[in-house]
């Protein structure tokens, strides 16, 4: 049994137009060409599928048959996917990026990366999206490796080689918690040591950008973690304190499940967060877009405050 012929593009957009318009009559005026050419495309069309696709009979206006309904959602699949890949190329074309990666610290904000992320969809819906979250040097090995366009760091390592600039894109506020019944949590102030002398939880890097180095650990046992929603979660348990970006446990404060820390060894401050890129991979437009609303977002802020 012979299978069915190959639908030329022209014909599915004959199709739809007919679908979407209502009527023969109504499409041929929307696409410019007489009524009975229409109809040649379609009965050809459905020559071609060996299946009826309007039922002319039953009213005065061509609807669909079942099979009809079926090929309709095929072929606004076809359309839509011509239309991206024109889009693409037309992007390419003019120098746009098809992909472009983008690595941030794990104490980005996830409300200013989603503004940016939103706002980037919609501005450059062809271009795909690499994203890695990563902690202290690994953010900075993966745009020195070139396995990522843009970064987005806080602590940041001279490495001969490779070229960085650096845009200032705000700051992230820091302070050390603890879960309420942890002994730390009862102290106010009091003699330096008293941190050293509890576990404290710390975000290992996963580069060897900053091996042997050490960033905010006071106490002489620490507990090393891969990633910054399992400290949340242990310090939540109540197994160690910790330093924390604020706006992760912005509401763990309000609702009593943990408190800051009032300590002279660990205290509140902010870190910068600074816009990566290598000196000679410079990223394309839709690279540069994303590091301007980072600093545009970082510019509200700074006016919000004063």
């Amino acid at each position: 049994m012979q299978g069915p012929g190959t639908p030329t593009l022209d014909q599915l957009r004959v199709f739809l137009t007919v679908v979407e318009a209502g009527s023969f009559a109504a499409a041929g005026r929307r696409l410019n060409r007489a009524t009975s050419v229409v109809s040649y495309t379609i009965a050809n069309l459905e020559a071609q599928l060996g299946l009826p696709l309007f039922d002319r009979l039953a009213t005065r206006k061509p609807q669909l048959t079942e099979a009809g309904r079926a090929v309709l959602a095929e072929a606004r699949t076809v359309a839509h996917g011509v239309d991206a890949l024109r889009a693409k190329v037309g992007g390419l074309l003019g120098g746009l990026e098809a992909e472009v990666g983008l690595v941030t610290s794990v104490l980005m904000p996830g409300a200013r990366l989603i503004d940016a992320l939103t706002a980037f969809q919609a501005e450059f819906p062809t271009v795909g999206l690499r994203l890695n979250v990563e902690a202290l040097g690994a953010a900075q090995q993966l745009v020195v490796s070139g396995k990522a366009e843009v970064g987005i760091s806080v602590e940041l390592w001279n490495q001969a080689g490779a070229p960085i600039e650096t845009v200032a894109v705000g700051e992230v506020e820091m302070l050390p918690v603890a879960a309420p019944l942890h002994p730390l949590a009862a102290v106010e102030g009091g003699p330096p040591g008293r941190a050293r002398e509890h576990v404290q939880l710390v975000i290992a890097d996963r580069s060897p950008l900053s091996e042997g180095q050490e960033f905010g650990v006071v106490a002489t046992r620490t507990w090393r973690l891969s990633d910054l929603s399992t400290k949340h979660t242990l310090l939540l348990a109540g197994i160690g304190w910790g330093g924390m970006p604020a706006h992760m446990v912005e509401a763990d404060l309000a609702a009593g499940r943990l408190v800051a820390l009032r300590i002279p060894e660990a205290k509140r401050h902010w870190l910068p967060l600074t816009a990566i890129y290598r000196t000679d991979r410079p990223p394309g437009p839709a690279g540069r877009w994303l590091i301007r609303r980072f600093v545009e977002q970082a510019e509200r802020e700074a006016a919000e405050k004063t």
